[in-house]
């Protein structure tokens, strides 16, 4: 018997979670707009309908390097108070009106010093904004969890400062720590010493590994770095034949090593050749612990209603199959045992057992 197609509808009002979503990726068309204006920044249109128009089709070039190179417009407006407060706040808000009710936000603060900022006053501003926007959604009957992860930047030097920075604010908001921007040629263990200090002070981190580079990128964020999670990590697939785990594959999943999967953004990058083709379903049914993510929701015009949508209606994904991957993603959440229990108990089972 075929399950029941659902709707839009219905998957807009499913608890969702989402463990892998920029800050700087995810300003609404608008507010970049009015910011970009005050800062005296050029953008390639003022029209924001035109300009969500020009970052997705810049991002849908199938290059990393490039696809990343849409971000210059996004940090040019993250660089004041002001602009950090409004980004961060209406962050949350748009998440809340998504459905979603745990979210991890990243960002890179060395990415946000260029008008006077420093790294602690980046942080305390971006948490405020979030407590803000966590404030008003709850307000609204829309309540949603977000935690930040810090993210240094892997082509530069100053991994082991925003490790420092992690660890700093862990008591205030900040719950893991990540390094970003182009794999190939910059290979996790550069930043070694970033991540020995982190498991040191038992600080959880994630690692973009396996999109734009392959197998050894994965093997060296977990065996080498130690990483909790992979960013991404669509080429464990090179480890898989016909059905047949490799060691490294194994290893992700015997040990629940949860997959930060991005849909849209991996087609966008190359990553992966089309929705129904995206190695998240394969992964899912293989026992993976895949999580859903939207990753840039900017640059590849997209919400979590919409990546689910979109694996229903191209990869026929089914209401089990979501809520799979939305307690997996809170399963492996960098938050507390009881709060990660506590949202998948009276939260997102009540609410996908209402849809059915």
């Amino acid at each position: 018997m075929t399950a029941p197609r659902i709707d839009t509808a219905t998957v807009r009002r499913l608890p969702k979670a989402v463990l892998h979503d920029h800050l700087d990726g995810g300003l609404r068309p608008a507010t970049l707009v009015e910011l970009a204006d005050e800062v005296g920044h050029s953008l390639p249109t003022t029209d924001p309908d035109a300009l969500a128009a020009w970052f997705r089709e810049s991002a849908d070039s199938g290059d990393l390097v490039r696809y990343l190179t849409t971000f210059e417009h996004t940090l040019a407006v993250l660089q004041t108070r002001e602009g950090l407060l409004r980004t961060a706040e209406e962050y949350v808000l748009d998440l809340a009106a998504d459905g979603v009710v745990y979210g991890e936000v990243r960002y890179a603060p060395e990415l946000m010093l260029k008008s006077g900022l420093t790294l602690p006053e980046v942080v305390e501003t971006v948490q405020e904004g979030l407590a803000s926007g966590m404030a008003r959604a709850a307000s609204a009957g829309t309540p949603v969890r977000v935690g930040t992860l810090l993210c240094a930047i892997r082509m530069f030097d100053r991994s082991r400062e925003i490790a420092d920075l992690a660890v700093a604010f862990r008591d205030a908001g900040v719950v893991g720590f990540d390094i970003a921007g182009a794999e190939d040629g910059f290979p996790p263990a550069d930043h070694l010493a970033a991540f020995e200090y982190l498991r040191r002070e038992s600080v959880p981190f994630t690692i973009h590994a396996g999109e734009d580079h392959g197998l050894p990128s994965i093997h060296q964020a977990l065996q080498v770095c130690g990483a909790q999670r992979i960013g991404h990590g669509v080429r464990i697939t090179d480890d898989i034949v016909d059905g047949k785990l490799g060691r490294l594959a194994g290893w992700v999943r015997d040990r629940r090593v949860a997959l930060e999967m991005c849909p849209t953004s991996n087609l966008q990058t190359g990553a992966a050749a089309s929705i129904a083709e995206h190695p998240i379903t394969a992964l899912k049914d293989l026992g993976f612990r895949v999580t859903l993510n939207t990753d840039n929701r900017l640059m590849s015009g997209t919400t979590m209603t919409r990546e689910m949508s979109l694996l229903v209606e191209e990869a026929g994904w089914t209401l089990d199959d979501l809520r799979t991957v939305t307690v997996n993603a809170l399963k492996s959440a960098f938050i507390s045992f009881d709060e990660r229990n506590a949202l998948i108990r009276d939260v997102v089972l009540p609410g996908y057992e209402s849809a059915r």
